[in-house]
């Protein structure tokens, strides 16, 4: 049936890594290109993958950030906040009773995404030698333009950076709230920052019910987006309904 051919793909992609995960929710947001029932399973790729252990997330914080889970925080929720390809989300309060969140690379995560990356560029190097498009399409610089923004989400001093400058950039905007990270708790494998609620943008229904005005928001979207293109030439580059409240 039609409903389990977006699970199985799903699935599939789950099974493949991160790598291919990726490609799942890249695909997820372009509901002009899939059916529904495709769409609605790659969607749940966006915050919904599968956990790793918390035994091994707690251990991974206290070795980064070095000292004991009870002293570096007041509370850490063992059930994970969110999952996703390279990391994990786990909400947590501060000692001075501040509402974090704590991600945490998966282990073994850069080992498996090197290996990923050697399958892609094979197959551009295929695509490129043997077919007439695939020399136009030039896959093997787009492979290499991949590897490079990929390697680059395993270090989360970058993301952290990339946060703390579009965070400036709106700072006093009644547009976009973007939350502050605490540097004193961030490493290469974990990133602690403020931690802020809302409704999922793709949660149309949730939206209505709280009398959001669809066009006003859908105008603000835009807004953001150029506003961070022409004036700030600094840009969120991942904006799937996963990380827009």
């Amino acid at each position: 049936p039609d409903s389990a051919r977006g699970t199985r793909l799903r699935e599939a992609l789950e099974t493949l890594g991160p790598v291919f995960i990726k490609f799942g929710q890249l695909l997820s947001t372009r509901r002009d290109l899939l059916p529904d029932d495709i769409a609605d399973e790659l969607a749940l790729l966006q915050d919904t993958v599968p956990p790793f252990p918390t035994g091994e997330a707690i251990a991974r914080i206290e070795q980064s950030l070095g000292g004991p889970i009870d002293s570096l925080f007041a509370e850490l929720e063992h059930t994970p906040l969110a999952a996703a390809s390279v990391a994990q989300v786990h909400s947590a309060t501060l000692p001075s009773g501040e509402s974090v969140v704590v991600k945490v690379l998966r282990p073994n995560i850069e080992k498996t995404i090197r290996a990923d990356l050697r399958v892609i560029k094979q197959l551009a190097f295929w695509l490129g030698t043997l077919t007439r498009d695939g020399r136009r399409l030039r896959p093997r610089e787009v492979a290499a333009d991949y590897e490079r923004t990929l390697l680059d989400e395993l270090d989360l001093r970058r993301e952290a950076g990339n946060a703390s400058q579009l965070r400036r950039n709106f700072l006093g905007s009644g547009l976009l709230y973007v939350p502050e990270v605490h540097w004193p708790l961030v490493t290469e494998q974990v990133m602690v920052s403020e931690r802020i609620s809302g409704i999922p943008v793709s949660d149309v229904d949730a939206l209505r019910a709280q009398g959001v005005d669809m066009k006003r928001l859908a105008e603000r979207g835009v807004e953001i987006f150029f506003t961070q293109v022409f004036r700030d030439g600094f840009f969120h580059a991942d904006m799937h309904p996963g990380n827009i409240f």
